[in-house]
């Protein structure tokens, strides 16, 4: 028999790495104002990195199962959602997109938050955390503006 009372909430975060290339570059922009504002990572021929990528999902403790998401249901929803897309692609020439949007870690983030959201239950998506490099690290919580004062 599951235990009754309150309900609990958690997090649970699930990470994988995936390699990927990009040139930094805003078609808003000319050539001059583009190296200008990205410098050496707007080389024409592109750069890669090796991405982490933190997916933390929230909810409820199931009482029978003791989960909030069955792991090989998330370890699924991510390979879809992020390694088919992104991993070993030129994000700006693979993955339609980057066509419109520039590739910056942000934008990155952005992309998985929106693939994900196609998997998991409303709501259920509390933070996709993308490391570009140890020292650059993107979090996205799905926010789409900041509150005016």
């Amino acid at each position: 028999m599951a235990p009754t009372g309150p309900s609990r909430v958690a997090r649970i975060s699930r990470s994988l790495c995936f390699s990927a290339s990009h040139r930094l570059h805003s078609k808003a922009l000319s050539n001059e104002e583009n190296q200008k504002l990205f410098g050496k990572c707007n080389n024409p021929n592109g750069h890669g990195h090796n991405y982490r990528v933190e997916v933390t999902v929230r909810g409820e403790i199931d009482p029978t199962s003791g989960m909030v998401i069955n792991l090989t249901d998330l370890k699924e929803y991510m390979q879809e959602a992020i390694m088919e897309p992104l991993d070993h692609k030129n994000l700006d020439k693979d993955v339609p997109y980057f066509a419109s949007v520039v590739s910056t870690t942000e934008n990155v983030a952005v992309f998985i938050w929106e693939n994900l959201q196609k998997h998991l239950p409303g709501g259920a998506l509390y933070k996709v955390k993308v490391y570009e490099t140890d020292q650059n690290v993107v979090v996205y919580k799905g926010e789409e503006s900041i509150p005016e004062k």
